[in-house]
């Protein structure tokens, strides 16, 4: 490794170093895979030869007299026992031209929720394929996710070249055959390469080893990929976090605009009150500002007096939708499966509602990305369901808007976070009768491998169900 530049420090201007590096572009990514696809490698190798690891770090890594890379992220004591990731691994680094946030997620299909969420803010996916193994469920169910996640660049990294003879016909017969999956799932663009993070081939430098690759290598790539904001040219949409009253002269609503562009003298729309009124000032840390863009955390003034709350949404554009009823897709999370009759919480934005899960419309089979029935999911499954909130919330869909289409869904009884979901559109808003909540108690209370046994005759079957619950009645 070439020596480090000296620095003279009679010469050296901290401010002028600070507004350097604060001017420098950000780009978060993330790494995804089957396990011992190398992706701990791969980040450790690109942190050393980028000059991203401390020296603490690198000592730490040292095993047999030689740097194991994979230990630069491994961090846990059972990830370095077991040799893979479990956890999601966070780490900074920056280069003359960028800085980066990476996490690199588990590929233990164990842990698909922890992938789910480390690639939850991540503009660019790596997904590495073993160029020895080929491609495996757990690199199309990350790839899926991924998709399902938003995230607009691909990066598909084939691994350990060197263990195929860095065989040209290898890495385009993978590329052949993960391609058509890809446009599956409308991926677009995705840039192909080929690598050995072991080795250092194609990570930071191009590789004298595979001359038939005429791209760049993953750290050029890393550096030259677009990172403009998508949200920033989306409508302006902030939820209310807290509402700001120091004194009787100034009230204000802060919170994180979650897209667009705001100024004063723009008007917005308040929900639930359906109120239009103007900004008036943007205030911030550092005094008042003329303009205010996706994802800064700022305080608004408005010209009017309106009751706004934390969990109302403030907006300007095409209005968000308003419903009470949703269609999703949810990764679930939770050791226990969805329950149909179970209580939750929605967390969108930055307000908590009741909700129900009505319907369960189908599974997605990751491996043929076909809908299978089923009327519950379990750990790491992927799904699609109707929602019903208690009372409306405001929401762009998750393709157009992942600031506002984003949720988390909460058991109440357990606190645990159950499942994180995508909203994809509003529904036929279901007003549930008591009759339809019998029904889809005694539904959900049928054991799994069991049928509800009732006489085909309605009127026989009312009997039976009326001697059942003979205990629930109640007379006025």
């Amino acid at each position: 490794m070439a020596a480090l530049p000296v620095i003279d420090t009679q010469k050296f201007d901290v401010e002028e170093f600070l507004r350097q590096e604060q001017s420098k572009d950000l780009l978060r990514f993330t790494t995804a895979g089957s396990v011992d696809d190398g992706k701990s490698t791969l980040i450790g190798r690109l942190l050393h030869d980028a000059r991203g690891a401390y020296e603490d770090q690198l000592k730490q890594a040292i095993r047999g007299g030689e740097i194991d890379f994979s230990l630069l992220t491994d961090g846990l004591r059972a990830e370095r026992e077991q040799g893979i990731t479990i956890d999601v691994a966070y780490r900074y680094f920056a280069t003359p031209k960028r800085k980066f946030i990476l996490a690199d997620t588990p590929g233990h299909e164990q842990y698909t929720r922890n992938m789910a969420t480390g690639a939850s803010t991540a503009q660019l996916a790596i997904i590495l394929l073993d160029a020895k193994r080929g491609i495996t469920t757990q690199s199309m169910r990350h790839a899926y996710i991924a998709s399902l996640l938003g995230i607009p660049h691909f990066v598909i990294a084939v691994n350990k070249m060197d263990l195929v003879d860095y065989d040209q016909q290898v890495f385009h017969r993978i590329r052949a055959e993960f391609a058509p999956f890809l446009t599956r799932l409308g991926v677009d663009g995705a840039y192909f390469l080929p690598l050995s993070a072991l080795k250092g081939d194609n990570v930071v430098d191009k590789s004298k080893n595979m001359p038939w690759f005429d791209g760049h290598s993953l750290l050029d790539h890393l550096e030259s990929v677009d990172t403009s904001p998508i949200t920033v040219h989306a409508p302006f949409r902030m939820a209310v976090q807290r509402v700001v009253r120091p004194d009787a002269a100034f009230r204000g609503y802060a919170g994180q605009i979650a897209s667009g562009v705001v100024r004063p003298g723009d008007e917005v729309l308040t929900q639930p009150s359906g109120r239009r009124t103007r900004v008036e000032r943007i205030v911030a840390w550092e005094g008042d500002l003329e303009a205010a863009h996706a994802p800064m955390s700022v305080t608004l003034t408005l010209a009017d007096e309106i009751d706004i709350s934390r969990g109302d949404m403030i907006s300007s554009g095409p209005e968000p939708v308003a419903a009470r009823a949703i269609e999703a897709t949810m990764v679930w999370f939770d050791s226990k499966p969805l329950d149909p009759a179970g209580h939750y919480l929605i967390k969108h934005t930055s307000q908590m509602v009741p909700a129900r899960v009505e319907s369960v419309e189908y599974r997605v089979n990751v491996n043929t990305l076909h809908a299978e029935s089923v009327r519950s999911l379990s750990m790491n499954e992927v799904g699609v369901v109707h929602l019903a909130t208690a009372r409306p919330i405001f929401f762009d869909p998750y393709r157009e808007n992942r600031g506002a289409g984003a949720f988390i869904l909460i058991d109440r009884q357990t606190n645990a976070t159950a499942a994180a979901g995508m909203i994809v559109s509003a529904t036929e808003a279901g007003t549930e009768s008591a009759a339809e909540r019998l029904a889809r108690l005694v539904r959900a209370s049928v054991p799994p491998g069991a049928h509800l046994n009732l006489p085909a005759e309605e009127e026989a079957a009312i009997a039976l169900l009326r001697k059942a619950l003979q205990g629930f009645f109640r007379h006025e």
